[in-house]
């Protein structure tokens, strides 16, 4: 099913509309949740010296700007959610963007890494490809791309008032093979659990 341009338009401002209502106790629910894994799982990957520019696509309230900045690297945040822009300037000190993530306006060959944690299944699947390539880029060549989704088995639609595409590995493969990315590594999450007890996705792609 394609999705028009109304469409698309429901699915932005009822998806933002569900984070700004709840992104006080969205903020209090993730504060303590342990990402380092998929920190670790990027900045292993990236190639240079330290500091590295990252930008932290859909940052939500701020914790993992502060987290990056923490590290001694330079970290700007992106947002579709003005609550959660906000709380993120606010809470990191960072310089954080507040776009659209279907009206992107991104530098050229900005960032060595962009770290997108639990926020592009929040992209309809016919939306993807163009975001995507907009995400290469705005990355230096060679940079690196992280994700983490929740997996499914290549459906769309709605979670309450949340958005949401669930890609399975090969369907996501394809989509950032086409996009311009060669994977460097994937793992599912929580570690240390069956596989059915794992709905977390995790990927790792560099810039070709």
């Amino acid at each position: 099913m394609k999705h028009s341009a109304d469409d698309l338009h429901a699915i932005t401002a009822t998806t933002l509309g569900h984070y700004n209502a709840v992104a006080e106790s969205f903020r209090e629910g993730t504060r303590d949740h342990d990402v380092s894994q998929n920190i670790d799982a990027l900045l292993r990957h990236l190639q240079g010296q330290a500091p590295f520019h990252i930008l932290d696509f859909g940052c939500g309230p701020g914790r993992d700007l502060r987290t990056f900045t923490g590290m001694g690297h330079v970290a700007v945040g992106l947002d579709g959610s003005e609550e959660f822009a906000r709380m993120a300037r606010q809470d990191s000190g960072c310089e954080v963007w507040q776009q659209d993530f279907l009206q992107l306006d991104l530098p050229e060959e900005r960032f060595d890494g962009i770290f997108a944690n639990a926020v592009l299944f929040h992209i309809p699947v016919q939306e993807l490809p163009r975001v995507l390539k907009q995400l290469h880029a705005t990355l230096k060549p060679g940079g690196v791309l992280f994700s983490s989704n929740p997996r499914g088995e290549n459906q769309e639609g709605w979670n309450g008032q949340r958005f949401g595409a669930y890609h399975d590995l090969s369907a996501w493969r394809t989509l950032l093979t086409e996009a311009g990315f060669e994977e460097l590594e994937h793992y599912y999450r929580p570690a240390g659990l069956p596989r059915e007890q794992q709905p977390w996705l995790a990927s790792v792609w560099r810039k070709i």
